[in-house]
């Protein structure tokens, strides 16, 4: 039996991270492998509720260190609640966005310490880290096109943001994954939605093996 992995899927506004999600959970259940998606912020009750709280108002509603905290707050409900049990069941748990994107938004982006993120997240979430986290990368032209296609005038809090913050927010992806190339693989999502598929199910076969 193959026991419980974690995935989690990174990227910046409008890289595909759910329709992947989606074309990856039906990939693995084909394969006979029970899978849990899930998203943050939320994923529970609790961690949705906090959800609202983050996404929608103005750009300015909270600081990055509230954002940071709130954050958290949501990632330590969704880790005991609902991901650390699939776990445990031996389910493979696929999580659009996890701490990476804490890190990339609220540091890369915002300019918080990097440690002071991975000390939220430690207190937290126990330091629970996926067992791969797949980046897609997309030219931020195509992803602010894709973003701007998928949400019209309903962009969120952080969709909203200057191209400096979007391209701050890639690069700092981009370090993570050249920092760590055990858990980290960096997909390019700027083909067709199958292409895409294939490279990351070439990804994820390692965890099988």
């Amino acid at each position: 039996m193959v026991s419980g992995q974690f995935i989690s899927i990174e990227g910046g506004e409008g890289a595909g991270k759910s329709t992947q999600i989606r074309l990856l959970a039906e990939w693995l259940e084909s394969r006979g492998i029970e899978t849990v998606t899930t998203r943050e912020p939320g994923g529970t009750p609790g961690a949705e509720a906090i959800r609202e709280l983050l996404m929608s108002g103005s750009a300015d509603r909270w600081n990055s260190r509230a954002e940071a905290l709130l954050f958290a707050a949501a990632r330590a409900d969704h880790v005991d609640k609902l991901i650390k049990p699939a776990l445990v069941a031996g389910k493979w748990v696929l999580c659009d966005r996890f701490v990476d994107s804490s890190r990339a938004y609220q540091s890369g982006g915002s300019g918080l310490a990097d440690a002071d993120i991975m000390a939220l997240h430690a207190i937290g979430s126990e330091g629970l880290l996926p067992d791969m986290t797949l980046v897609l990368e997309l030219p931020l032209a195509e992803a602010s096109a894709r973003a701007a296609a998928r949400d019209g005038a309903a962009t969120d809090r952080f969709g909203a943001r200057n191209a400096t913050f979007h391209e701050n927010v890639a690069a700092a992806f981009r370090g993570y994954a050249q920092q760590d190339n055990n858990r980290f693989r960096i997909i390019d999502a700027a083909g067709d939605v199958e292409t895409v598929h294939m490279h990351i199910v070439q990804a994820v076969g390692a965890l099988l093996s």
